[in-house]
């Protein structure tokens, strides 16, 4: 489904409401640039989702040796993690995004978010013409402590 005019801005989620109804109706997490090295936030954000209930699927775009993270077997695309996906958590560099892009939009997952400190708004524009809800600039380890996870 391709939304048109303004229509996708209905996909950006900003509120602390909306990140709420995200992560609670949500149970599945793609974590995208996930790391090996457990003092970098791409690695303890996800260990504390996990902790926190949610399914992690590592995406690694690194560690080509690693087949397992976390406990769990290692994807090297977003498109080839079976079954659905419903937030895909991005580790990712800003100019590096545009490059998954289209392997997430492929998958249709129902969220993309963006960690603390990343943003792009031309992903984020094309994740939400793509009917994909999007977060940006937001930590998902201080969304879930915030409300009580």
């Amino acid at each position: 489904m391709t939304e048109t005019n303004d229509d996708w801005r209905k996909h950006l989620l900003e509120s602390d409401k909306q990140i709420e109804e995200l992560l609670a109706s949500s149970r599945r997490i793609a974590v995208l640039g996930i790391k090996v090295e457990p003092h970098k936030p791409a690695h303890y954000v996800p260990a504390y989702a996990r902790k926190a209930g949610y399914e992690i699927v590592p995406v690694p775009v690194y560690y080509r040796e690693t087949t397992e993270i976390l406990g769990e077997p290692v994807f090297r695309k977003i498109a080839d993690v079976p079954g659905e996906v419903d937030i895909v958590n991005v580790f990712r560099k800003p100019a590096d995004i545009p490059a998954h892009v289209d392997d997430i939009i492929a998958k249709q997952p129902r969220a993309v978010w963006f960690q603390m400190g990343i943003t792009n708004d031309e992903a984020a524009e094309k994740l939400a013409r793509a009917g994909i809800d999007v977060v940006q600039d937001r930590c998902m380890m201080v969304e879930l402590r915030r409300i009580g996870k």
